[in-house]
């Protein structure tokens, strides 16, 4: 049996079992008594290795997908962690239905809908919202079933040091079972698009958070033998609209067929992918949407079976993803860097944006340090040793430049920074494997990601 993760499907692992779970029980027994290491995942997004143990059982948590309590009064919900966003939004509708004023989620990962709750929390995602964190700042409380089985509630208050490990954790201090997530009123929101440049971007967005708009993203030129190239691009932003306001029908939507045309465009018409893209943008300024379903995401799944197909790919080929985070006064200058390098290393670029968060104050491991510009750079990356290479080399290079400029890189997309870029990023890191050995001596949660890194930073570990 060999699993993989759905995005770069370059992680394929042969694990000793996959082990479904459907309860808070069948996770206790699974995970202290299923043959050998265990490791837990999800809608299997990350693409570091972080839900697979070669040799291990690894559980299939999305089985686990309840409603469990709705706290009207105090805007909270409780999920099982297997639940997947778009059930979460449905079943937020359905229960509230008719009521005029109705809780749901603040923020979820853009880009592909079907992650899990739990893993969201486990890889401390973050949305496109404007003013807002990673969702660890939505984490109310988790219950969590760590190594021995036992099985743990956690929050800023509770077991502080352990919440602080696991969300952001990866799953090695414990298999998530329950969230409680902190809500947010829904709203209608009016779209706000605009063509800018990355020189002005940073004014931009501060203007639209004093003009109250809650969520907005920048989706800039991919086309390396363009002037524009990571320095013009779609700034779309959502600002609240009256209560009397509704979502009609029949506004202007990509269809699937629009998305995989703009994904053939990206890998052979930069520009013209680019264009089409903008286009259609500015013809939706104005369109009103919801607050929770506008995050939403179309996602192909095995799109680059279809694409490869219709370009004639000699070799597979999928996207890598990195991201990095800079203080957003070095954005300007990142970015003029950051397309020198990967004209350098002709990278294969057909997607990258840049988001907002604030700080992360509540996380052991936290990718957010201070309010950054967060960059998002998709490579199309041949599954070939070459095509390999070139993709690592090229986001090693964006995490120096990253680096240089006191920001850091998420761990979630790959394992192929090195040994200094972890430690100059994550400095704690060292740490955090004590703190690992202290909570999990026999390391029964375990995965691939895990293994990987332990290694790299081995010598550099405290004692527990």
């Amino acid at each position: 049996m060999i699993i993989n993760d759905v995005h770069s499907r370059l992680n394929p692992t042969r694990p000793a079992a996959l082990l479904p779970v459907g309860s808070l029980p069948a996770l206790r027994a699974a995970v202290s008594g299923a043959p050998g290491r265990v490791s837990v995942a999800g809608g299997r997004h990350a693409m570091g290795g972080q839900q697979f143990a070669t040799g291990g059982t690894v559980l299939d948590t999305r089985g686990m997908s309840r409603v469990l309590h709705l706290d009207r009064g105090r805007g909270l919900v409780e999920v099982e962690a297997g639940i997947q966003w778009p059930e979460l939004v449905d079943r937020l509708h359905a229960v509230q239905r008719g009521e005029s004023r109705q809780w749901t989620i603040a923020q979820k990962q853009t880009g592909a809908n079907r992650f899990t709750v739990g893993g969201s929390v486990s890889a401390n995602c973050h949305g496109r919202g404007l003013t807002m964190g990673p969702i660890v700042s939505d984490v109310e409380e988790l219950r969590v079933v760590t190594a021995d089985g036992s099985v743990l509630t956690c929050s800023r208050t509770c077991n502080r040091e352990l919440f602080s490990l696991v969300v952001g954790g990866y799953g090695l201090f414990g298999a998530v079972y329950s969230v409680t997530l902190r809500l947010a009123r829904r709203q209608v929101l009016q779209r706000i698009v605009e063509i800018t440049s990355v020189d002005d971007l940073v004014d931009a967005v501060h203007g639209r958070v004093r003009a109250g708009f809650r969520y907005g993203d920048f989706q800039f030129a991919i086309d390396p033998d363009s002037p524009d190239f990571l320095r013009r691009g779609v700034f779309s932003c959502y600002r609240p609209v009256g209560a009397d306001r509704s979502v009609p029908d029949g506004q202007l939507v990509l269809r699937p067929d629009d998305w995989q045309d703009l994904l053939v465009l990206a890998h052979e018409d930069k520009s013209r992918a680019f264009d089409r893209y903008a286009r259609h943008y500015l013809a939706t300024s104005g369109q009103l949407y919801w607050s929770d379903t506008h995050q939403l995401a179309v996602y192909l799944d095995d799109y680059h079976q279809t694409l490869d197909r219709r370009l004639g790919a000699v070799r597979p080929g999928t996207e890598m993803i990195t991201e990095v985070y800079v203080p957003r006064h070095r954005l300007a200058d990142f970015m003029a860097a950051a397309g020198e390098e990967l004209r350098r290393v002709r990278a294969d670029l057909v997607y990258g944006t840049v988001r907002f968060t604030e700080a992360d104050r509540d996380t052991y491991l936290p990718w957010a340090r201070q309010a950054y510009a967060c960059v998002v750079f998709n490579l199309h990356t041949p599954h070939t040793p070459a095509g390999i290479q070139r993709s690592a080399t090229a986001f090693r290079r964006l995490i120096d430049l990253a680096v240089a400029r006191d920001g850091s890189y998420y761990l979630t997309y790959h394992r192929w920074a090195g040994r200094e870029q972890l430690l100059a990023c994550y400095p704690q890191f060292p740490r955090f494997l004590a703190l690992k050995r202290r909570y999990d001596p026999s390391e029964r949660l375990h995965s691939d990601w895990y293994a990987s890194l332990r290694d790299l930073a081995r010598d550099m570990t405290p004692a527990a």
